[in-house]
């Protein structure tokens, strides 16, 4: 729950499930083109992220390097591992610097705009939120992103060959 509103005086009503069922939603996007996977699983645990690096390992024929926070699910030694043997370069971002992920920003938006005020079973409100940012059109979610802004931080690397290049 992001906002809620009520009249002047009056109690809002906040809607709830009564569960405390939680999903995690995994993501990853290419920083040129927009392209975007997202995995739901039960759990934030180094199984659905390593699922993930499997699901993005299809971008076969790019040199795929993906920037990460330093959660546990992530520096796990077998997560490493499995990346390695993909061919995926895992670069961890420095510690409480949530800005210069552009993820990070695509979930707040998504949070704040697909979800804010809506009460539903946990698999549905996953399932909106995924189909939300998936159905931005790739430009769009570059922008929402914070890639295409002036001050992005790897904005002089975005057209660099050096990045992502066919390997």
């Amino acid at each position: 729950m992001r906002a809620a509103w009520a009249r002047r005086g009056a109690p809002a009503r906040v809607p709830i499930t009564g569960e405390r069922a939680r999903r995690a939603v995994w993501g990853v996007m290419a920083i040129r083109t927009g392209r975007a996977v997202l995995q739901v699983t039960e759990r934030w645990n180094q199984e659905g992220f390593q699922a993930l690096l499997r699901a993005i390992r299809r971008w076969r024929g790019w040199r795929v390097v993906v920037l990460l926070d330093r959660g546990s699910p992530h520096r796990n030694r077998r997560s490493r591992e499995r990346a390695r043997r993909l061919g995926i370069d895992l670069r961890f971002l420095p510690v409480a610097c949530p800005h210069m992920n552009p993820m990070e920003s695509l979930w707040r938006w998504g949070k704040a705009r697909l979800l804010a005020n809506c009460a539903m079973p946990i698999d549905a409100a996953a399932d909106m939120f995924c189909r939300g940012i998936l159905e931005l059109p790739p430009l769009e979610r570059l922008k929402t992103a914070g890639v295409l802004s002036d001050g992005f931080w790897l904005r002089r690397h975005i057209m660099s060959p050096n990045l992502c290049r066919p390997t």
